[in-house]
């Protein structure tokens, strides 16, 4: 089968194709992402009592983790393959992490007036986050 009508068709068809797939496959990434945080989130709110934001602190130092990790392997050259790429980090980390979540949880210590909490929290989230993608990056050399 050929094409036969203009090239400027023939790239605008190619270019839609090319963009639908890359959104079905960070699409599928970030429902598994979002799944995993869902069932997480239960596991750990189920065993924590604590005040404190545990699972969206925990889940965001993981994904920040995870993140680090698929970056670092991809910039190793012709380990990960761009699809592959775009559904781990675009995908499945943004599906998995949530600034949102962590954003409410800090509204919420900040309307008890939990100000050492909130603190702590957002502090400790930003340096672990930086920490954890740079540690993800250096196990990514390990391999």
């Amino acid at each position: 089968m050929s094409f036969c009508g203009k090239p400027d068709d023939f790239y605008h068809t190619y270019t839609t194709i090319i963009m639908v797939r890359s959104i079905l496959i960070a699409g599928f990434g970030g429902f598994i992402g979002t799944v995993l945080r869902f069932l997480l989130s239960r596991v750990i709110q189920t065993h924590s009592l604590s005040l404190f934001p545990w699972s969206t602190f925990l889940i965001n130092t993981a994904g920040c983790l995870m993140i680090g990790f698929f970056y670092g392997i991809a910039e190793k050259g012709n380990l990960m393959p761009a699809n592959l790429r775009l559904f781990l980090t675009v995908g499945l980390c943004g599906g998995f992490t949530t600034f949102s979540t962590f954003s409410n949880d800090a509204l919420m210590l900040i309307q008890g007036r939990e100000w050492l909490r909130v603190a702590l929290f957002a502090s400790l989230s930003l340096f672990l986050g930086l920490a954890a993608v740079y540690f993800g990056k250096i196990i990514s050399k390990l391999f």
